[in-house]
C-alpha cells in the first residue's frame, strides 16, 4: 500500500517581523535625532546668557549726546555679535567705531555688522574707540546717576546692564562726512 502523505506547508509570513524591525529601527533613529537636537541646543545657548560687561560707565551730559563704555566679555566657546542697543536715556542708540579717514583724522561712524566678541574673549568700549552712542538724550545725565542699557545679539537674545554716569571731558570726536550728527559734541 502506497501511502502518500501530503504535507501542506503553511505560508511563511515575513511581513510582520519586517514591520516590527522597521518600527524598531525608526524609533531608534528618532531617538538619535532627538538626542542630537538636545545636544545642539545645549551647545548654543543664547548669546545674552554668555556676555557680561565689566567697568561700565556713561559720560555725563546735559543734553544732546553721550556714550557708554566698558569691556564686553564673552564666556562662551562661540563668537557673538551685538547688533543693537537701547536705553530709556536716549531716543536712539548706535554702535560706533572710531576710524581714521582719508585726511588722517579720527572720525566716528556707525559700525556695520555690529560688535563681534570673540569666543572666550572680550572687546573694549572706550572713548576714542568702539562705544555705544546715545543720541537725543531724554533727560540730563548727571554724575552719580545710573543708566540701564539693553544689548541685542544676532540671535535676538538680550543682555541688560546698569552703568553709572561719570564726568568725563574727553571723547569729543568728529563724525565721518555725511553723518547727520556731524559737529555735535558727545
Amino acid at each position: 500500500m502506497n501511502t502518500t502523505t501530503r504535507t501542506t506547508a503553511l505560508p511563511r509570513t515575513t511581513a510582520l517581523p519586517r514591520f516590527v524591525s522597521l518600527v524598531a529601527i525608526s524609533l531608534l533613529a528618532l531617538t538619535g535625532c532627538a538626542a542630537t537636537a538636545d545636544d545642539t541646543r545645549a551647545d548654543s545657548a543664547p548669546a545674552g546668557d554668555s556676555v557680561t560687561i565689566e567697568d561700565s560707565w556713561v559720560k555725563s551730559a546735559d543734553e544732546g549726546m553721550s556714550a557708554a563704555f566698558g569691556t564686553l566679555v564673552n564666556d562662551s566657546d562661540q563668537e557673538v555679535t551685538v547688533v543693537s542697543a537701547e536705553s530709556s536715556a536716549a531716543t536712539m542708540l548706535e554702535l560706533h567705531e572710531t576710524v581714521e579717514n582719508e585726511a588722517g583724522e579720527m572720525v566716528m561712524r556707525e559700525i556695520e555688522g555690529g560688535f563681534v566678541i570673540p569666543a572666550g574673549g572680550s572687546i573694549a568700549l572706550e572713548p576714542g574707540a568702539d562705544h555705544l552712542m546715545f543720541m537725543d538724550l531724554t533727560a540730563p545725565l548727571k554724575a552719580g546717576d545710573t543708566v540701564s542699557v539693553t544689548l541685542t545679539f544676532s540671535d535676538d537674545s538680550t543682555y541688560e546692564f546698569q552703568a553709572p554716569v561719570k564726568d568725563y571731558s574727553g571723547a569729543n570726536e568728529n563724525y565721518e562726512d555725511g553723518d547727520e550728527h556731524e559737529g555735535m559734541d558727545h
